[in-house]
């Protein structure tokens, strides 16, 4: 378990050092295909169509599950959302995990809060110790795109 976290902290800020090195010229979709540890996201954002509009001038704030995140689904949940046939239904659980407006750890620290999402459901931010949204752990915050930022988290989020 010890080394579990151990490699996980190294990857995590292994992914700050690339999002940051270069002045924050990437957008979130290029920021998140850089990090390696989103291949599921970035998967499913293609298969959502959502690519163009993450690349957008947002800014946005995504909370983006890592690939241990979508592993940790039962059993066949990914490859279901991924069928075009589930696409709204996919759309609408990424679309909960993006907030329009640049909101950074600090901003929540130490508050409860409620934050409308861009499918328009109301995700809850707790920053009281640490910062979670909807029970998900942020595992690494801040790490700025040239059209927003983005907090890694440790579950995939749902919609109500």
């Amino acid at each position: 378990m010890l080394r579990r976290t151990f490699i996980a902290a190294i990857a995590v800020s292994s992914f700050a050092t690339s999002a940051f090195a270069d002045g924050h010229s990437k957008d979130i979709v290029d920021t998140a295909v850089g990090a390696g540890s989103f291949t599921t996201l970035v998967a499913a954002v293609q298969a959502a169509g959502l690519v163009d509009t993450l690349k957008g001038d947002g800014p946005f704030t995504v909370f983006a599950p890592t690939d241990e995140a979508f592993a940790a689904l039962p059993v066949g949940t990914v490859e279901t959302l991924l069928k075009p046939e589930n696409k709204d239904q996919l759309v609408s659980i990424l679309t909960y995990h993006v907030v329009a407006g640049k909101v950074m750890a600090s901003d929540v620290s130490g508050k409860m809060m409620g934050v409308k999402t861009v499918n328009g459901a109301k995700a809850q931010i707790n920053g009281m110790q640490g910062v979670k949204i909807d029970g998900a752990t942020v595992t690494a915050a801040n790490i700025e795109a040239s059209n927003g930022v983005i907090h890694v988290i440790d579950q995939v989020i749902l919609p109500k």
